[in-house]
């Protein structure tokens, strides 16, 4: 029996798997809603020897149900934005010092020290709205970074332009997360050269702009900063790890996160690499939660084990999560 808390320091195929199947045992007996959906598969006396033996849960019952361990409550809960009417994904968090503990060893594994960044978010659409775990994580980065300059910038243009060109002459490392249509909206009035400039797009347009296709919204940003790709993170409120896109929609995961694809004519059936199909999530900084969720996002992995996000299924509604690549 492993210490699950010890997932951050997995580092071999064998690690990763016994954690999984160890988080398995206990979140089969622990989890209701996990518990009932592997019953009504006719699973719960299979015995499961590997992490690709075990059953992934639909990720719409965090629309319906409450995913959480018996007996513990939720600290804090977050949620999917979604348009008027639209029933949404709830991530109810039992321990948010995980959550803080991970996104933070994520993103300085990617980017280094917090404290030497300076963090920049032109995110209104997430700023309008309650219970986005995308801002938990940014007020955090925020509070790490040791730049005075970090900040939120509504709709307030001007003052963003001139803090940008304040760090490119100061060069400091500067990393900006922006919503897709107010990224665009912004370089339409104060396109420069900044090619040291870390860009983190978040998709969505919100019905702010007519729908792009992501490799066109890229080229129009690169152009627009002199920068060579435009970051991206693969992140939702269901999960609370991240993969992240240093350029061309790839994405490479932290040691205790993997991505399995699904055969999309038996959900059940995992199929090889470089084969499109549903991407299933194993995510074992879930433990209150459920680790094994099988998302509604069509995609390919890469023998390396980095992945890219290729569309939808069909039928799917569109929901915003955050920094989702639509």
């Amino acid at each position: 029996m492993t210490n699950w808390k010890d997932f951050f320091d997995i580092k071999t195929e064998d690690d990763f798997n016994q954690h999984c199947l160890d988080t398995y045992q206990f979140q089969s007996q622990h989890c209701k809603v996990y518990r009932d959906y592997i019953r009504l598969l006719g699973r719960e006396k299979d015995l499961i020897q590997h992490y690709t033996d075990i059953p992934f849960m639909p990720i719409e019952f965090f629309k319906t149900q409450q995913v959480i361990i018996e007996g513990m409550e939720a600290e804090i809960v977050f949620s999917s934005s979604g348009t008027t009417g639209m029933v949404t994904s709830k991530h109810l968090v039992a321990d948010r010092s995980i959550y803080e503990r991970t996104f933070r060893k994520i993103f300085e594994s990617f980017y280094g020290p917090l404290g030497n960044i300076a963090v920049l978010a032109l995110l209104p659409s997430y700023l309008e709205r309650s219970g986005s775990s995308l801002i938990y994580m940014i007020d955090d980065l925020m509070k790490q970074s040791q730049q005075p300059e970090s900040n939120y910038f509504l709709y307030n243009h001007q003052e963003l332009f001139d803090t940008l060109i304040k760090l490119k002459n100061k060069g400091t490392k500067t990393i900006l997360f922006g919503v897709t249509y107010a990224l665009l909206d912004f370089i339409e009035q104060y396109a420069f050269e900044f090619p040291e400039l870390i860009i983190m797009e978040t998709g969505g347009m919100k019905g702010k702009r007519k729908e792009m296709v992501k490799q066109e919204i890229h080229k129009l940003l690169e152009e627009a900063f002199s920068v060579h790709g435009i970051h991206s993170e693969y992140g939702m409120t269901e999960l609370l790890s991240q993969g992240y896109s240093s350029g061309q929609g790839i994405f490479y995961l932290p040691k205790w996160m993997k991505i399995l694809i699904r055969d999309t004519n038996d959900p059940l059936s995992l199929i090889p690499l470089n084969k499109t199909g549903g991407i299933n999530v194993i995510d074992l900084a879930n433990r209150y939660s459920c680790s094994f969720i099988a998302t509604q996002d069509l995609g390919k992995v890469y023998q390396d084990g980095s992945f890219e996000i290729l569309g939808r299924f069909d039928q799917s509604d569109i929901r915003g999560c955050n920094l989702l690549v639509q």
